[in-house]
């Protein structure tokens, strides 16, 4: 959290010094990318911001997993808040306790699941409030999913439940079970396919370069 002064000082070199400056200044204090203004929206959100276009097609090529799917994933586990957690529990229905689990930032990885994608990835110094790690994070959950439980890389609801459960818990089909979990994996599916409809009407335009885009 930032003292009073820094605070201060950062409230007014915000009205000289461009955003992206901006945040490399503050770096050391711990400046996160701002949520995108319509996070309903694929082709807004990397229109506003192109390195998160690059990091979610860099993880499709690396993982297998599409874009959308990608995208759909971490709408529905964060929102696209970089420092998102879970609530707490009540202490007598009133006091704030313990939060309900340990995960945090973009994709709501728990500490141990991120230790073992920063492990088995190489990724040693990845951040979950980073979204290039964070999306990386989930194309490496999901291709592992897909290489242990066969869901196809498109199937986002029980690709959902695998994120979810962990695949040993999809194996069991532990989600069968949970109403609640079930719905949710539902609306999973949709935004990823909305994503996909979306996605298809701009991804030519976003692939081209800045010299590209100059003369189109």
């Amino acid at each position: 959290m930032l003292n009073g002064s820094l605070r201060v000082a950062v409230k007014a070199w915000g009205k000289l010094i461009p955003p992206g400056i901006l945040c490399l200044s503050v770096f050391l204090a711990g400046c996160v990318a701002s949520r995108p203004a319509d996070i309903a929206d694929i082709c807004r959100i990397f229109e506003e911001r192109r390195g998160w276009y690059k990091a979610a097609v860099n993880t499709e090529e690396r993982w297998g997993i599409p874009v959308p799917v990608s995208m759909a994933f971490i709408y529905q586990e964060s929102g696209f808040r970089a420092r998102a957690k879970p609530g707490r529990k009540k202490i007598l229905w009133v006091f704030p306790g313990p939060r309900l689990s340990t995960a945090y930032g973009y994709a709501q990885a728990l500490d141990s699941t991120w230790q073992d994608y920063m492990d088995q990835s190489g990724n040693w110094d990845a951040r979950r409030d980073s979204f290039a790690d964070a999306i990386d994070f989930v194309g490496w959950y999901n291709a592992m999913s897909v290489r242990m439980n066969q869901i196809p890389s498109t199937d986002a609801a029980n690709l959902y439940y695998a994120y979810h459960e962990g695949n040993a818990g999809f194996a069991r089909q532990s989600h069968t079970g949970k109403p609640w979990l079930l719905d949710t994996g539902s609306k999973v599916r949709e935004n990823a396919r909305r994503f996909q409809v979306q996605y298809d009407r701009c991804q030519a335009d976003l692939a081209k370069n800045w010299f590209q885009r100059l003369f189109s």
